[in-house]
């Protein structure tokens, strides 16, 4: 048995459906109205990664915050402590449009063609969700694309991409839009690194681009979650994320210590799927390791994955404009021929996670 799915362009008049003891006819709603369902932009990788943030103005886009700066200090009675303020660190983002053709004209919707109307929404959306999905994963993971500006401009950001007054090949605005975590070379106390809690200077100063124990590409080994959970440690913060390509995914498989979300003892819902299927479907959570969380996404290559700390994120969101439908040439009868939508990202929180790299 087949159950009907209402479109979302379509619906029932109910009028002529009780009358008709049901059958009634479905009648177009309007596909801008509609479209109200199609402006979120909050898919997992951004909400896992990206700090939301707005914007009423274009282009490049400047935001401050702060860092740990401030110590407590002994205060002699009646001496007049030191005078101390937090530092901050301002960060430029580049905001900039991004559109995909929809196709919807009126002939189509005046030749009652509403399954390719709605086929056509549906698929632009979809495009948008993969979009944005690469966008964060390539600016997150240091790999280069040209259309999207990610990485260097010599090729993905790697372990012996340097950070510094005297190369700034990832923390230079000009070379790298996005930032990038920490390089090699970094000074402590400038730029993007700071000390915190009981950390040494040498510690802070390890490189957050690492290489991997196995060179083999979509080899996972634990050495490489325990190296990451030092690392960001060292940083003041905790790791609680593994984000892993569907190769590492099968390594991690093969691993006894491995936990699916799913498993025999999962209860099932009424449709006899169980929750942790959907769980995976809905935002690529696909187990657990030792208490961090492992999402997998198709936009990660073998050669890399990341650890991080998710409850602080990495990446700022800026978004000037949400998803919207514009009309073009209506002369011609184009009813919607751009999805657009008007964002930026950048990595304002390197010290957050490690960036882990198969050589092969």
């Amino acid at each position: 048995m087949v159950t009907a799915q209402e479109g979302l362009l379509t619906s029932n008049n109910t009028g002529s459906y009780a009358a008709t003891g049901g059958t009634g006819e479905r009648v177009l709603i309007d596909y801008k109205d509609a479209l109200v369902d199609y402006r979120t932009t909050d898919i997992p990788a951004i909400s896992l990664f990206c700090e939301r943030m707005s914007t009423d103005t274009g282009g490049d886009i400047d935001i401050t915050f702060g860092l740990p700066s401030m110590n407590m200090q002994q205060i002699d009675e009646g001496s007049t402590p030191k005078y101390q303020h937090t530092k901050m660190r301002s960060e430029r983002v580049s905001v900039n449009e991004w559109g995909i053709a929809v196709g919807v004209t009126r002939r189509m919707i005046e030749d009652s063609r509403f399954n390719e109307v709605e086929l056509s929404l549906n698929e632009a959306r979809r495009a948008v969700d993969r979009h944005l999905e690469k966008h964060v994963v390539y600016a997150l993971l240091g790999l280069y694309d040209a259309d999207l500006g990610t990485g260097l401009s010599a090729g993905n950001i790697g372990v012996t991409s340097a950070e510094g007054p005297a190369t700034s090949s990832i923390t230079d605005f000009s070379a790298n839009i996005y930032g990038g975590f920490i390089g090699t070379g970094g000074a402590v106390g400038t730029g993007r690194l700071y000390d915190y809690g009981l950390t040494s200077a040498l510690q802070i100063q390890k490189s957050h681009y690492v290489t991997a124990t196995d060179a083999t590409a979509g080899k996972l080994r634990l050495a490489d979650i325990t190296n990451a959970i030092e690392l960001v440690g060292n940083m003041g913060y905790n790791a609680d994320t593994v984000f892993i390509s569907p190769a590492h995914y099968k390594s991690l498989l093969d691993l006894a210590d491995f936990t699916a979300v799913y498993v025999a003892s999962t209860p099932r819902d009424a449709g006899g799927q169980m929750a942790g299927f959907e769980k995976t479907s809905t935002n690529g959570l696909v187990g657990q390791l030792y208490g961090l969380n492992v999402y997998t996404s198709a936009w990660i290559p073998s050669s890399r994955f990341g650890i991080f700390d998710s409850t602080v994120k990495q990446m700022a969101y800026v978004e000037r404009r949400a998803l919207t439908v514009e009309e073009a040439n209506p002369g011609f009868g184009i009813v919607g021929s751009y999805m657009s939508m008007r964002y930026g990202l950048k990595i304002i929180r390197p010290e957050t996670g490690v960036i882990v790299i198969n050589t092969a």
